[in-house]
Parts: C-alpha cells; structure tokens; sequence
C-alpha cells in the first residue's frame, strides 16, 4: 500500500492498521501532513502501531527506485481511474497507490501510470470514500486471488 503525502493522521493510523490485519507493507510517500509520533496516529492504529510494516521515503522516485515495479505491479486509484478496481491484475506483488485526501496523486504520477488507474465505483450522490475506507476496499479486493490469509506472509515488498 503506497500513500503518496497523505494528511490526515488518523486516516493513516487506520490504513496502517488495515495493513497489518492483510500484511500488507505501508509506503509512505513524504511531505506527511503530520508527524508519524502524533498520539493519534498511534491510536488510530491501537496498540499495533510498532507492528506495521512501515517504510517511509522522501519521494515518489525514491520508492519507484527501491521497489523497481515491473509492468503492471503499480495500480493507481483516483476517482477518475479507466478501470473499476474488480479488474486489479491477480499479480502476486501489486503496489496500490493513494494520493492525499485533498490533493490526490501528483501530475507527475498520474501521467507516468496514466494506463494503469483505477476507481472504486460509487454512486452519483457521493462526492468520494474516505481514504482509509477507499484503501481497506481496494487492498482486500486485491487480495482475493492470494492464497488464505493462515497461508501468509505475503511475497510482497
């Protein structure tokens, strides 16, 4: 799970918990709208914070340059995306990419994975899903095709 400048602190307690629950592994993309020692990160994620895969970087190059994804492992999700999130590709390593809550994805990234967006389909009345909302739908969507959770931890990086 990528979080590309998230802002709200307890979103990402909660995605982190999320996180934890699949184990999956939570990027953080800098600049963070707050700091990862606030309380209310903390508590957002109960007492399972410290347990979070957490990797932090200080920019989208820096992730892209450590994960080195191939074709098709980088899915981002904007409201706009081409794709329903049901059509994930059932890859064994997939890196879900969020933009912040009010920004959402930079140009930048947007264009350079402009063939591999996604959307979670909602209806006409709703403006958006909160971001942890959004992301706990899209990560266990992701995970359907995987192997039973007992059968983890996942090959992912």
């Amino acid at each position: 799970m990528v979080l590309v400048a998230p802002e709200i602190h307890w979103n990402t307690g909660n995605i982190g918990r999320t996180c934890l629950a699949a184990g999956a592994v939570l990027h953080l993309i800098k600049p963070l709208g707050f700091s990862l020692e606030r309380r209310e990160v903390k508590r957002a994620g109960l007492d399972y914070w410290e347990h979070v895969a957490l990797r932090v970087w200080e920019g989208f190059g820096e992730f892209l340059a450590w994960a080195a994804p191939a074709d098709g492992e980088v899915a981002l999700f904007t409201k706009s995306g081409l794709r329903p999130l049901w059509s994930l590709p059932p890859l064994p390593r997939l890196f879900l990419v969020f933009g912040s809550e009010t920004r959402g994805l930079p140009e930048f990234i947007a264009d350079a994975y402009a063939g591999s967006t996604f959307h979670i389909p909602i209806t006409a009345q709703a403006r958006s899903l909160n971001l942890s909302t959004a992301v706990g739908i899209a990560l266990y969507e992701s995970l359907r095709h995987r192997p039973p959770l007992h059968a983890w931890p996942p090959r992912c990086g």
